[in-house]
């Protein structure tokens, strides 16, 4: 009888292990998804989200997974344009080829392990599971060869070998150390000026987590009566303006009674700064009529009526968009003095001209200068986007100090710092039209340092704390 070989035990896989969800990772993931598939702004689908997650899970999400959805959310837009040159040095593929749904996991990734405290095995792991749930066992091999290459290196490590030198394309490197579109570095670069340090010091502001400002509404509630209120672990005066609170600390601004209620509302200091501005602005004779030809949503009109108010003047908001309008409607909603909000088109306006004392124009723009608030705007705005804007700006001036009395003022505001949006503008308007002359708008500013030769004023977030508000008072002459 012949020996029989030994049986050997057949080899078996792994039992297929259920991903664990992660409902962190997968809010995140999912408010990655909707600002690029819909053009959805995080500011508006991130507490939508935060919202559903404490409803489905009530017990278990808490404070500090709102916080960490957050903060992924908001430092992987913030930072992608330096992820991605990352990801690009560890992949085979251009990132084009690419699936976007994969980019946005591998980039939640890339944050995690580049930019906060996980540890890295965490940031892999959870990474990883987050594949598996939302693009299967295949994908998600995929994005585990490609995180384990990029925890090779640190940050700094990986911007050294990712990013030109200085020397040879300033603005390249700048570009990909500093998460800016190209273009966005050259025009913020242009209309800052000055050295290396100055541009660098604003690219690191725009990748900052911004304060939330509140607005004491006039007639309706004081900064000294929301400070006492949130009490002095949760909020602090603000910098320049007389009506702002500073929020310490995180939380949702609308869960606080004098926002709910409408006596505040949540208004960048810059902001305010602006409709100040106007309202302080040296004027003669009646002073009885004030317009915010460029409403929405609402916040400028908001602080310019309750000024009015204690004047005896009134306000007309006007605003093109019907919805637009609507928030403006609810902002005023509650306001001690006389106003009216209309929806009509500010190029074409239905009040007569002359009609008006003080005029507010915040024209549409690019939005360059809230890029700490709205992220993602540097990846989705377009150098050709200055063209589409230059016309309505133009006309919106025009029409603006059609509508203010000879003597009147009108404040031609933008958020954003770049020239074409600027001074440009306004130059061209002067320059075409006639009839009206530049105030220095500086010393409305009381105690605002860095503003610059005038009679404009631009607001800096390295510099100020604020958007990168612009501003430019003109008084009609003829």
């Amino acid at each position: 009888m012949t020996d029989q070989p030994s049986r050997r035990p057949r080899k078996t896989g792994k039992p297929y292990r259920r991903p664990k969800k992660d409902p962190v990772r997968i809010l995140a993931f999912e408010a990655l998804r909707a600002v690029d598939e819909r053009d959805a702004y995080a500011n508006l689908v991130l507490p939508a989200l935060l919202r559903k997650a404490r409803e489905d899970h009530p017990d278990t999400f808490e404070a500090r997974d709102a916080a960490l959805a957050t903060e992924l959310v908001y430092g992987t837009l913030r930072r992608q344009g330096t992820y991605d040159a990352i990801i690009a040095a560890c992949v085979d593929r251009p990132l084009r080829e690419v699936d976007p749904p994969v980019l946005d996991v591998l980039s939640l990734g890339a944050h995690q392990l580049l930019g906060t405290r996980i540890p890295s095995h965490a940031a892999v792991s959870a990474t990883v599971e987050l594949a598996r749930v939302v693009l299967g066992d295949g994908r998600a091999k995929f994005v585990n060869a490609v995180l384990r290459r990029i925890t090779a290196d640190d940050l700094d490590g990986w911007l050294e070998r990712v990013a030109p030198p200085y020397d040879e394309d300033p603005e390249d490197h700048l570009a990909v150390v500093h998460s800016h579109p190209r273009w966005v570095v050259s025009a913020l670069w242009d209309s800052l000026g000055g050295p290396r340090a100055g541009i660098e010091d604003l690219l690191e502001a725009d990748n900052e987590r911004p304060e939330v400002t509140l607005v004491a509404r006039p007639g309706r509630t004081t900064s000294d009566t929301l400070l006492d209120g949130l009490g002095p672990d949760r909020a602090l005066p603000g910098r320049w303006s007389p009506y702002a609170v500073r929020l310490t600390e995180g939380g949702e601004p609308g869960a606080i009674d004098a926002v709910r209620e409408g006596d505040a509302g949540v208004q960048d200091e810059g902001s305010q700064l602006v409709a100040l501005a106007l309202a302080d602005a040296p004027l003669e004779g009646s002073d009885s009529r004030w317009l915010d030809a460029c409403a929405g949503p609402g916040g400028k009109a908001a602080l310019l009526a309750g000024l009015a108010a204690q004047r005896g003047a009134t306000l007309l908001a006007s605003e093109k968009q019907p919805h637009r309008a609507g928030l403006v409607a609810k902002a005023l909603d509650g306001n001690p003095g006389p106003y009216q909000v209309i929806a009509a088109d500010g190029t074409r306006p239905p009040w007569r001209p002359g009609s008006f004392d003080r005029v507010l124009v915040d024209v549409p723009c690019t939005g360059l200068g809230a890029l700490r608030r709205r992220p993602e705007a540097r990846w989705r705005r377009r150098p050709e986007d200055l063209d589409g804007f230059a016309p309505l700006q133009r006309a919106l001036l025009r029409t603006a100090l059609e509508s203010v009395r000879v003597g009147g003022v009108v404040a031609y505001a933008t958020c954003s710092p770049h020239l074409a949006e600027t001074r440009a503008v306004v130059d061209d308007v002067l320059k075409r039209e006639g009839g009206a002359e530049l105030l220095d708008a500086r010393p409305l500013m009381l105690g605002v340092p860095a503003l610059g030769e005038g009679p404009d004023v631009q607001l800096w977030p390295h510099l100020h704390g604020t958007d990168a508000m612009y501003l430019a008072l003109l008084r009609r002459t003829a």
